[in-house]
């Protein structure tokens, strides 16, 4: 048992502090950058796109023969853990395309953070950084 816990922390002295003070530098950096492109992203959405088709009530109309009226464009989000469609004007339809880009960005983002994090407190260096 005690060879066990002597082995470990011989390990421990030799992987886990073997991380030069350079790389841990370029990792803050690293973060240090992917904060401030998520500070920019101001215009995001947490939302989904949808596009819906209709039929109206006229039955002379020509949407009861498969040429539907639309598209109308929503973007669907949870509301007090309900799903909510939102209409966007056909005016504000590329900002509210870009915005749901921006929100996939900021996820990708947070992951890279994350990452980042994830590897200075294995290298101990997270506390104070």
């Amino acid at each position: 048992m005690f060879l066990f816990f002597l082995l470990a922390s011989v390990y421990n002295m030799r992987y886990t502090s073997g991380m030069s003070s350079e790389i841990i530098s370029q990792l803050l950096a690293q973060r240090k950058k992917l904060l401030e492109e998520l500070s920019s992203l101001t215009h995001l959405l947490h939302g989904s796109w949808v596009e819906r088709y209709s039929v109206c009530s006229r039955t002379s109309c020509s949407c009861h023969t498969g040429e539907r009226h639309g598209p109308r464009y929503y973007v669907v989000i949870n509301e007090e853990s309900r799903q909510r469609q939102k209409y966007i004007p056909q005016s504000q339809v590329s900002a509210a395309q870009q915005g749901i880009a921006e929100y996939q960005r900021a996820q990708e983002i947070i992951a890279e953070i994350t990452r980042i994090n994830l590897e200075l407190i294995k290298e101990r260096a997270y506390a104070g950084s």
